[in-house]
């Protein structure tokens, strides 16, 4: 069996790997009280995210989801980057994974005329701030946000990547 995880666009088979990776890690690994409820796009990928310049991700091993990844259309050729989730098992250089989503989301986006990906994300995330950063995401203020942007309530740092 192959060990590299490989990208495919989110398909409806993948719906509860999706949402029990990604209430894991919110709920189990960072504490976060975020319920099933609290995130009605989850149920509905297809209609959410990939509509408009939108699209979102897994990244599977074999048939297992290790992480995803979405772009959520705010029009002017702007998405926002959400759900970027990997396994802690997948994480880090042996896999690749994160860099595997963001570079296949990257790439799409530069093939779909986008010009702009932001981001929010929580103070806790420490290692995903070094993570954007490295990958050339740059901090922005709220203020910068486009006003289409969908600002969440755990959300209180911003990240802009400019598509070349």
């Amino acid at each position: 069996m192959n060990n590299s995880p490989i990208v495919k666009e989110y398909a409806s088979e993948y719906q509860d790997q999706v949402v029990d990776l990604i209430l894991n890690i919110q709920q189990k690994e960072y504490n976060i009280p975020i319920t099933k409820s609290d995130q009605p796009d989850l149920f509905s990928i297809g209609d959410f995210y990939q509509k408009g310049k939108g699209n979102f991700w897994v990244a599977l091993i074999g048939d297992k989801v290790v992480g995803t990844i979405s772009f959520l259309d705010i029009g002017n050729q702007q998405v926002a980057l959400r759900k970027m989730f990997v396994d802690q098992d997948y994480r880090g250089a042996k896999y690749n994974t994160a860099s595997l989503l963001l570079n296949n989301a990257i790439k799409w986006a530069q093939d779909n005329e986008i010009k702009a990906i932001y981001l929010g994300t929580t103070p806790q995330f420490l290692a995903a701030h070094r993570f954007y950063e490295k990958n050339g995401f740059t901090k922005i203020e709220i203020t910068e946000l486009p006003e289409n942007f969908p600002v969440l309530q755990v959300d209180k740092k911003f990240y802009q990547y400019l598509v070349e």
